[in-house]
């Protein structure tokens, strides 16, 4: 047995995986908070990248009955990963990558949206903005129809970033790289999720959950873990906003994906092959899954599906190493693994402790930004990516090791 099992007072127990990597108190209070609710089933999953999130603890695996609670999915809905193997070697890329980083920069929009953008038709100034591309477009256009009924209820969710947003990468932790695995072989790997109208989604339905637990005066533990039951008068609201921003994000890191790709045969000269192997996974979601026999809403509130033999994408810090990993069908864990190494502080913790020539010496051999804006993803703002996956080696097999060699970030 690799985690260790806690009981709370009232409520179900919390399952952690978490041998040799630290916990802050606050994130297990959020677990106990989170097992005291009567809607979860069996017990709380904690994955070893587990830390203090809003409402719900980042890297945990909520199951509940007939009930979802919006704040422990977040308002990045849909956030995952992406990856492709292609048929492109280590020396094929370019001694130098400062050109192949700002093909892609230009290939990508990324970072904050430019207030100037707000206006339409006005330029962008981080990659190209000016116009969705081609890609953007058809992927929208997969979307446009359900958006249009969803805002007819919704009508507020029409004054955000949607279509604008399709194909773009945002800000924080969302990162483009190129890697090598352990054989020499380029990949392409990229982290984004639902970018502005997720976000506003997300706000919108976790403060009706906050107004609806008000109204039927339930005795929350946390505000924040307010949840939307089966016939409220949300809850069916809820699940078709949510399955449609997890679409959109999947597509637009597709998308994204593209023109990367577009932008690496630009400037590499040898024509290759993509998508040798591909894993394109969700780790902020909630879906209906089976587990014990019973079928539930399981959120994956920074972790990732973990099925026998499914591909999944652990992605280390800056200067990291990254994993693409197979699960191994653990059902304690609901079938999950961790999302990542998660953070060990907060990033105004992070620019507080480090400094623009501690984060040029921790990325040394990566072509990415060395500069203050990036101190709060420096590697040391992250627990030990190692230490993560030893504590998980029941949920998931290591099939390919990634190290960068290019990350852009927002």
């Amino acid at each position: 047995m690799n985690y260790q099992e806690i009981q709370v007072a009232s409520g179900a127990p919390i399952k952690m995986w978490t041998n040799g990597v630290p916990v802050e108190g606050e994130a297990r209070k959020q677990l106990e908070n989170t097992a005291r609710l009567p809607v979860v089933f069996k017990h709380v999953a904690a994955m070893p990248d587990v830390h203090y999130g809003i409402g719900a603890t980042v890297g945990s695996v909520i199951p509940t009955l007939r009930a979802i609670i919006p704040a422990a999915v977040g308002v990045d809905i849909g956030c995952g990963m992406i990856a492709c193997k292609t048929s492109l070697r280590a020396e094929d890329l370019p001694d130098n990558l400062a050109p192949l980083r700002a093909a892609i920069e230009k290939a990508v929009p990324h970072g904050m949206t430019p207030k100037q953008f707000r206006a339409k038709g006005s330029n962008r100034d981080k990659g190209s903005w000016d116009s969705p591309p081609n890609e953007a477009d058809a992927a929208w256009a997969q979307l446009a129809d359900e958006f249009e009924a969803i805002c007819q209820d919704y009508p507020r969710l029409r004054n955000t970033n949607n279509h604008r947003h399709m194909g773009t990468l945002g800000g924080g932790n969302h990162f483009i790289e190129v890697c090598l695995d352990e054989q020499g072989s380029v990949w392409v790997m990229l982290h984004s999720g639902s970018r502005g109208v997720g976000n506003a989604m997300g706000t919108l339905f976790i403060e009706l959950a906050k107004r609806d637990a008000q109204l039927h005066q339930r005795n929350l533990p946390d505000e924040d873990l307010a949840y939307f039951e089966e016939g409220a008068q949300y809850f069916g609201d809820y699940v078709r906003g949510v399955g449609w921003a997890q679409r959109f994000a999947r597509l637009n890191r597709e998308v994204m994906m593209q023109r990367t790709l577009q932008a690496l045969r630009a400037i590499v000269p040898k024509p290759f092959e993509s998508h040798l192997e591909a894993v394109n996974c969700h780790h902020n979601y909630v879906q209906k899954e089976t587990h014990f026999g019973q079928e539930v809403y399981l959120t994956r509130k920074g972790a990732v599906s973990a099925k026998a033999g499914e591909l999944g994408i652990i992605p280390g810090s800056m200067g990291a190493k990254s994993f693409i990993v197979r699960g191994k069908g653990n059902p304690e864990s609901f079938m999950s693994c961790s999302h990542g190494a998660g953070r060990a502080m907060s990033r105004t913790k992070a620019k507080k402790m480090f400094t623009v020539a501690d984060q040029v010496r921790a990325t040394e051999g990566v072509e990415c930004r060395k500069d203050e804006a990036v101190i709060d993803e420096i590697p040391m703002a992250y627990k030990d990516i190692d230490a993560v996956m030893h504590a998980q080696r029941d949920l998931v097999d290591v099939v390919y090791v990634l190290k960068q060699v290019l990350c852009v970030k927002g």
